[in-house]
């Protein structure tokens, strides 16, 4: 299997179109068929917006090793975090506010709405 085939089985895994696909990593649905077809080569650039918008693995885009994703979420939480991007401490932080009783939560709440809007 070539990159570009490897590239249409990640896009019909997911159930994406080809715009819907491009649109998540900046390139145009003809230029998402072209590299599909062969026509056009996967830049490095394209590689790494696939495998971090999609969690791919670069081997198994590039040369067709191992698994096709990495790190797939396990939780909505890990989910929600990876599509925020957000970074170990901000994790850590939330988790924090969410196993908060009720009314800590809301006086919490509170504060910080007093101090930031």
């Amino acid at each position: 299997m070539t990159s570009g085939e490897r590239v249409k089985t990640i896009r019909k895994t997911l159930g994406l179109t080809l715009v819907e696909f491009g649109d998540k990593i900046g390139l145009k649905n003809n230029s998402v068929s072209q590299i599909e077809n062969g026509k056009n080569s996967l830049t490095e650039q394209t590689i790494k917006l696939i495998c971090n918008e999609f969690n791919v693995s670069i081997a198994w885009l590039k040369d067709g090793k191992g698994d096709m994703f990495t790190n797939l979420p396990e939780t909505l939480f890990d989910e929600l975090a990876n599509e925020y991007h957000l970074n170990d401490s901000m994790k850590k932080l939330i988790k924090s506010l969410l196993e908060l009783d009720d009314e800590s939560q809301t006086l919490l709440i509170k504060i910080l709405e007093n101090t930031f809007l």
